[in-house]
């Protein structure tokens, strides 16, 4: 069985199981959790973006089953790598690779190959499994991860996604712009949430290209809205939006971040 070690535990977030757990479980906040066809959350270390993705995680229902789009920072691999079998060791435990649906995504989504590559090394979809293991201690994960700027194959991979049967959240990682002052980051942030909201593929690729956004994910931020709008949704909801300012205090040179949630029903 092929097992993915962690590579951020102890600089991302902590390396030991039971305070990784207490960090995690005081970022959950005591709200109602609700189903969603899909969500967006950051991926930065926890002292930075843990609040808003917590805000996120805390109203999520989460299923037995979760599509993980990470964003591939380095470029390794496929552009549509889907790690088909075997597991992802965290500190609080193994998360189980959903196979059968990994094979699935791979099957009805052109352009997708079965390639860990792109996935080692990576923190996007790593940071967020202690999350999903507190919401739900059996879930099981299909990481793909994405790495190609072509927004119209990222369109067209969240359409056929939404042919993937199966009963799963489809769940995305992404950092808004960085290292910019906290005044221009918060309009250019704004810009991008706006478009999120609208799950407008179209209106994000001119958010970021024309805005000059340093997004690190769009990638499966784009493959989410396609996805979402294949489905009938409508829309996206903002739980919670931040910078790393917010924690730092240093408001000079930030990193924006964003957590959503696509309704059922919408």
């Amino acid at each position: 069985m092929s097992v993915r070690a962690p590579a951020v535990a102890g600089s991302f977030y902590p390396g030991n199981a039971a305070d990784l757990r207490r960090q995690v479980e005081a970022a959950l906040p005591p709200v109602r959790a609700e189903k969603a066809l899909g969500a967006l959350v950051p991926h930065a270390g926890y002292v930075y973006s843990g609040g808003v993705a917590g805000a996120v995680y805390g109203r999520l229902d989460v299923p037995r089953d979760v599509v993980l789009l990470c964003f591939n920072h380095r470029g390794r691999g496929a552009d549509l790598a889907v790690w088909e079998e075997g597991a992802w060791a965290t500190p609080m435990g193994d998360v189980p690779v959903a196979e059968e649906l990994a094979r699935e995504i791979l099957a009805r989504c052109p352009g997708t190959s079965s390639d860990e590559s792109g996935h080692l090394g990576e923190h996007s979809g790593e940071v967020q499994l202690p999350f999903l293991l507190a919401r739900r201690p059996d879930v099981r994960v299909a990481p793909v991860s994405l790495s190609t700027g072509d927004f119209d194959v990222l369109r067209a991979f969240g359409r056929a996604l939404a042919g993937v049967p199966g009963d799963y959240l489809v769940l995305a990682t992404t950092d808004l712009n960085h290292y910019e002052d906290q005044e221009t980051t918060l309009r250019k942030d704004a810009e991008v949430i706006g478009a999120l909201e609208r799950l407008d593929v179209d209106g994000l690729r001119e958010a970021v290209t024309r805005g000059g956004v340093s997004m690190c994910g769009y990638a499966p931020s784009a493959a989410l809205c396609a996805y979402a709008k294949a489905k009938g949704a409508a829309r996206a909801v903002t739980v919670k939006h931040a910078t790393s300012g917010d924690v730092s205090g240093d408001l000079d040179r930030v990193v924006g971040y964003v957590g959503m949630i696509v309704p059922c029903g919408n």
